[in-house]
């Protein structure tokens, strides 16, 4: 299915997240009695967690898993699990019991995300499938933490694998894999701004086909694309 491409101003943008979040928790609960949504951290977070906090959904049917998380402790600046906490968890009072967060401190890091990974078919079934996939992207095309050429892109058998090795620093995380991702209902990514444009435009058109966007973005059930109009600027055109 070719993605669905959206483009408006970034207080927009917020607005269509949560009215999409809305329908998906309402679609969910009803088929299944719960939803499940895999949050990013970096700038989609910062921007968007306060809005997505005030979002008309039963938080407290709500199972909150993270696309990656850094080896960092909960209350470190860098955890993607501590922003999410601070704008929207706490806000929304979710059930702790909702909450599943990535313990990518730990010491063993590779049981850790074996254990993640156990945790996620428990709640989910096997394959473990999220309603919503929300993902950011960076410059590089990377999402989670699924950088181009790494081997963690290669996956294929685990829904969730150690990255000890990272491009980006810190180099020890945790992440979910391709086939977590493509498995998901539905695939949320949003991007803000012209540093994001250029890979934004190859992945969309394909042309950069080991890009771990485009790799998603192939593979996924459906995708929807949120954009401002400066992240579009190499992509509306030849998206439609």
């Amino acid at each position: 299915m070719a993605p669905e491409i959206v483009v408006d101003k970034p207080e927009g943008l917020a607005a269509r997240l949560a009215a999409r979040l809305e329908g998906a928790a309402a679609h969910a609960v009803a088929a299944r009695g719960r939803f499940a949504v895999a949050l990013p951290g970096g700038s989609v977070a910062t921007r968007f967690f306060p809005a997505l906090a005030a979002a008309g959904v039963d938080w407290s049917r709500t199972e909150f898993f993270w696309g990656d998380e850094r080896a960092v402790p909960a209350d470190d600046p860098d955890s993607n699990f501590g922003v999410a906490r601070a704008l929207w968890l706490e806000t929304a009072a979710v059930p702790a019991g909702r909450i599943h967060r990535m313990e990518a401190e730990r010491v063993d890091i590779e049981a850790a995300a074996a254990d993640y990974a156990r945790e996620m078919v428990r709640v989910l079934g096997d394959p473990p499938r999220l309603d919503v996939a929300l993902l950011g992207v960076g410059p590089d095309g990377h999402v989670c933490s699924l950088f181009p050429g790494h081997e963690a892109l290669r996956e294929e058998a685990r829904w969730v694998v150690a990255v000890l090795d990272s491009p980006k620093p810190p180099s020890r995380r945790l992440t979910l894999t391709l086939p977590t991702l493509a498995a998901a209902r539905s695939v949320i990514v949003v991007a803000v701004g012209s540093a994001k444009a250029p890979v934004l435009g190859r992945a969309l058109a394909e042309s950069s086909p080991d890009s771990p966007l485009t790799l998603v973005s192939r593979r996924a059930n459906r995708v929807t694309f949120l954009l401002d109009a400066a992240a579009a600027a190499n992509v509306v055109l030849s998206a439609h």
